[in-house]
């Protein structure tokens, strides 16, 4: 269940074994005779002139803007707030180079696995993973090699060069390359690679900018990738990075070794939460492309864990997670805010991984003061207003035009937030700036309805327009959505609308009673249903029951993975398994995934993207528990399909995990609470409700 085979080469990078620390992420593939290893960074992103755009400062023209909208003319409001701009789009990110290993002879039947429990990746005579501890690619050869590096990658830009370089220098052998984007960019210089050679035994001779090493007993390769901000002092070919004295004593410690620390931080965080659906050993044991069924479901869930681990730390996933092989990645393989990255995030606290909170709040962080710039420039208000999308360096919201008024999104703050106000409920441990930056996403509403009769006015409902038209609107429902829950219980909450059940009975997209239009991959009228817990067939079961409607009749628009993830976690927190699995069958049945069970966005393998796969852990977690303080459910959403199962170390709002929890043959679980309280728990199914007392630290089995 915890690890990936596949018995044939990865013949392109999209098929590539993947491993990665967070920061830095290598994907493995190519034949026996000549293997490729593309290095990746999360700080790689080529300058194209936006690193310090600013938005539009239109906040002057809100009356004009409003005064349109209300009239009924949405193209020419978009024309007014757009200011003038053409629509940019953030750096892109980009892969870095690749290892090239050649050998002259190949060593019997080829496999290849990936062992998500360590992050290693083995090939016939290659092992690789990603440290940790260390903060280096770590490789293990095996047999004669020679060894080069390449920028060279497709899709690179002409103007972007690159140098490499192999040496020697203090008795230690190396390989270098630099690349450097073009000066007009105003961004970053360039990227860099070091790679220590160290045979043991044998010989390793420099050639121009190769490595041959022979007849040693095994090559150890270490590797520091890093970003330059300014072009860099040293030339090629010397070792550079200040680096080559910190790897020679990183080596000393050996394959094994280095192993041995990586390991010890990467385990216990990838095994507290394991799927166990019955599948026999002889369906797990088959290879990548043979699984099916039940086998399937697990393994889908655990690499989506490990691929989720591997490319948070520093930053959390990008559209691509940590890894890209090629140039030119779809959507700048950002951060995309209005769906995506939430979507990446869903099986993070429930999943137990708390420590990945850092990597998030750490986007935020960086970036929280060109949130209050986009406030204050676009709609002269106080507090903040995040954009629809980010490279990781540049939060101000420039990405506009008069089609696309992103300008006019306002649930960006509240909903970023909100993974952050889970993790806080999940643990009992906030992140020391949450209380501040809540605060400021409420004055930011304060300011925004002051002297209004309550009308969100601009508004935008990502990415769809009333009847398909134009986006720009009035009372977008996820706009209204994000304002309740952003003011709470104040007087200013009293005003905003509540929300329309259409004559379809389903939940309207939009306050006024304007078409709808279906065809579309995303639900964000459906933010009170998820992420939110507003919306729920308990408090709100008119409104519950609308919701089921609207997720019943959207469209498929082109198949995207994020918009079926949506469904079905929207379905899940209605307690409709069935139709939360019917969303998850269109991922699983659909050819949305690559031998590395990495996915695609679109079905038929379509654009590298990690939406399915790093968000499906946190829709199946939500089948099976959902939870709030003082409250939780078992298997409130189980679909047929999940007749039988094992789920352990699920986390819960309220600071509850449940350690184990068992169905097919009765349902079972075992609950546990740093600190004791009593909570309710609940089986629908067979009518349980209880409520159960849970000392502190002290496990309690319920049947």
């Amino acid at each position: 269940m915890h690890s990936l085979l596949d018995l044939s080469p990865a013949l392109s990078w999209e098929d590539a074994f993947l491993s990665g620390n967070g920061e830095v992420g290598i994907m493995v593939y190519g034949g026996p005779r000549e293997e490729r290893v593309v290095v990746n960074h999360h700080r790689f992103v080529l300058p194209n002139g936006t690193r310090d755009r600013r938005p539009p400062a239109i906040a002057h023209l809100l009356p004009e803007i409003r005064s349109l909208l209300l009239a009924g003319r949405p193209v020419e409001a978009q024309a007014l707030a757009a200011d003038g701009r053409s629509l940019e789009w953030t750096q892109p990110f980009h892969p870095g180079w690749e290892l090239v290993i050649s050998r002259s002879a190949s060593s019997g039947e080829y496999r290849r696995t990936t062992d998500f429990a360590t992050g290693e990746v083995v090939t016939c005579s290659h092992w690789a993973f990603v440290s940790r501890a260390d903060a280096v690619v770590v490789q293990r050869l095996t047999g004669d090699v020679t060894l080069r590096l390449t920028g060279d990658l497709p899709g690179r830009p002409e103007t972007v060069r690159y140098e490499t370089a192999a040496g020697e220098q203090d008795g230690q052998v190396f390989l270098r390359i630099r690349g450097a984007y073009p000066p007009e960019g105003r961004g970053a210089a360039g990227f860099e690679g070091l790679t220590l050679v160290r045979p043991r035994g044998g010989t390793a001779v420099v050639e121009g900018d190769t490595v041959t090493v022979t007849g040693a007993a095994e090559v150890l390769l270490l590797t520091k990738a890093a970003r330059h901000d300014e072009s860099p002092p040293e030339p090629l070919p010397a070792a550079g990075m200040g680096g080559l004295a910190d790897l020679g004593a990183l080596a000393d410690l050996g394959y094994d070794g280095l192993l041995r620390r990586h390991v010890a931080r990467h385990r216990p965080l990838y095994e507290r939460v394991t799927l166990d659906l019955g599948a026999s050993p002889e369906e797990r044991a088959r290879p990548v492309g043979e699984l099916a069924g039940a086998a399937l479901v697990e393994r889908i869930f655990h690499a989506g864990r490990y691929l989720l681990l591997s490319s948070s730390g520093i930053l959390p996933p990008r559209l691509t997670g940590l890894w890209l092989g090629a140039w030119g990645a779809a959507w700048s393989g950002d951060f995309t805010t209005d769906a995506n990255l939430n979507l990446q995030m869903a099986g993070v606290n429930i999943g137990a991984l708390p420590e990945l909170i850092d990597g998030y709040a750490n986007l935020i962080r960086g970036q929280i003061d060109h949130w209050r710039t986009n406030a204050r420039q676009i709609y002269g208000t106080r507090g903040i207003l995040a954009p629809s999308r980010t490279d990781g360096e540049n939060g101000h919201l420039f990405h506009l035009n008069a089609d696309w008024p992103w300008t006019m999104w306002l649930a960006g703050a509240d909903w970023l937030l909100y993974p952050l106000v889970e993790h806080a409920e999940t643990t009992g441990e906030p992140v020391p700036e949450l209380e501040g930056w809540l605060a400021e996403c409420r004055l930011f509403w304060e300011d925004f309805l002051a002297g209004t009769d309550g009308s969100v006015v601009p508004s935008f409902s990502p990415e769809v327009g009333p009847g398909g038209g134009p986006f720009a609107c009035v009372n977008a429902t996820m706009d209204v959505a994000a304002a309740r829950h952003a003011l709470g219980g104040s007087p200013v909450s009293g005003r905003l609308a509540p929300y329309r059940i259409d004559d379809r009975g389903a939940l309207a997209e939009w306050i006024a009673d304007v078409p709808p239009y279906e065809d579309h991959r995303h639900v964000s009228h459906l933010y009170p249903v998820w992420p939110l817990h507003e919306i729920n067939p308990d408090d709100t079961p008119e409104l519950a029951a609308a919701a089921r409607q609207a997720l019943l009749l959207r469209g498929d628009e082109d198949g995207s993975a994020h918009g079926s993830l949506h469904r079905a976690l929207a379905a899940a927190r209605l307690k409709d398994g069935e139709l939360a699995w019917a969303n998850v069958r269109k991922i699983l049945d659909n050819g949305m995934f690559f031998d590395s069970l990495m996915s695609s966005h679109n079905p038929g393998r379509e654009t590298y993207n990690a939406d399915a796969a790093i968000s499906l852990p946190g829709v199946l977690l939500e089948l099976l528990v959902h939870s709030r303080p003082g409250v939780v459910e078992l298997l409130p959403a189980l679909p047929s399909a999940l007749g039988r199962g094992r789920v352990t170390g699920v986390r819960c709002r309220g600071r509850v995990t449940v350690e184990e929890l068992t169905w097919g043959d009765g349902v079972r679980a075992r609950l546990t609470s740093p600190v004791g309280q009593t909570v309710t728990v609940i089986h629908r199914a067979s009518g349980l409700r209880r409520e159960v007392e849970l000392p502190a630290g002290k496990s309690v089995e319920i049947a």
